[in-house]
């Protein structure tokens, strides 16, 4: 009986010292899978625990998604001394523009933000860069297009081409009105109108306050042209020719913060993915036995996802209709 149980006790001993070395081992593959997704994603990039200036990029379709906004919103305990806001699109949705421009206005209470146009800042990238204390563009950078527009694709003729009819309940006349499987009502057509009146406004109204424009001023910008980024500083929409390296010397000169210090990429998360770091972490987790702790790993994979093409647009389009 004696010999039985000290077997037992060595079983259990064993089991425990197993358990602990897997405990281990979960948590080492743990921390070097998380810590590697955030090097990656950007939300932890390299020398984050030092002063460092941080890039963040705004380029394609704005909607302002929540992953970005997040990753602005990190950015205000960061370590980062300043930040360079790199612009490169040609706008996106006016409630997109408008959501970046307030997290990066939030940020700009915290941190110093510096615009950099590299590339294009049309609509509603220029809403973003305007939410900077300085913009700075290229001489070439397409720069402007204070303007807002909302298209809806009528396909009623080519419906009934082809013999389609499509049979439309409404709860109210101007209801999903218009539509674009039906001519659009004068009605409907009115109500679009105002919308883009009314957003049109506000986006005017953020210029002339963000550049300090007489109205004579803002009437000659606001007609939805792009100018280069020499016409831009003449017509104040632009503080500065030049790049990063002229951006940096600002920052230094009006606001201390040292020129030497290094740029570090910020970047949104990535989408969650089933093979995604975090989702890798998860199942690692899960596979041993720690099931609460694989359900927070989980949860950190999910990201929203999803561009809304359905709303008015500040949007430069060069190759659209005139």
């Amino acid at each position: 009986m004696s010999s039985d149980a000290d077997l037992l006790a060595d079983r259990r001993n064993l089991r425990r010292k197993l358990s602990l070395w897997r405990l281990l081992a979960l948590l080492a593959v743990v921390v070097m899978v998380v810590g590697g997704a955030l090097a990656l994603t950007g939300n932890v990039p390299g020398g984050v625990s030092q002063a460092h200036i941080a890039r963040v990029t705004m380029s394609g379709f704005i909607s302002g998604d929540r992953r970005t906004l997040d990753m602005l919103s990190s950015l205000e305990t960061s370590r980062a001394s300043a930040v360079l806001l790199r612009i490169d699109s040609p706008g996106g949705t006016v409630t997109g523009s408008e959501a970046i421009y307030e997290a990066v206005r939030q940020l700009a209470g915290k941190k110093p933000v510096v615009a950099v146009v590299d590339g294009v800042a049309a609509s509603g990238g220029y809403i973003a860069a305007l939410a900077g204390e300085r913009i700075v563009a290229r001489q070439t950078s397409p720069v402007g297009s204070i303007g807002v527009i909302a298209q809806v694709p009528n396909v009623a003729r080519l419906l009934d081409m082809i013999g389609v009819k499509v049979e439309i309940s409404r709860s109210s006349p101007l209801k999903a009105n218009p539509s674009g499987l039906e001519p659009t009502s004068p009605e409907a057509a009115a109500e679009m109108a105002r919308i883009v009146a009314d957003n049109f406004e506000w986006f005017r109204t953020l210029v002339a306050e963000r550049r300090k424009l007489s109205p004579a001023e803002l009437a000659a910008v606001a007609d939805g042209r792009v100018h280069s980024g020499r016409r831009a500083v003449a017509l104040k929409l632009v503080d500065e020719l030049g790049g990063e390296r002229e951006a940096i010397a600002w920052l230094e000169r009006e606001k201390g913060v040292a020129a030497s210090l290094p740029v570090r990429d910020w970047r949104p998360r990535s989408r969650s993915s089933s093979f995604g770091p975090w989702a890798l972490a998860a199942s690692l987790a899960r596979a041993a036995g720690f099931d609460q702790f694989a359900a927070v790993l989980g949860r950190a994979a999910e990201q929203p996802a999803g561009v809304r093409l359905d709303a008015p647009l500040a949007l430069w389009q060069p190759f659209g209709e005139k």
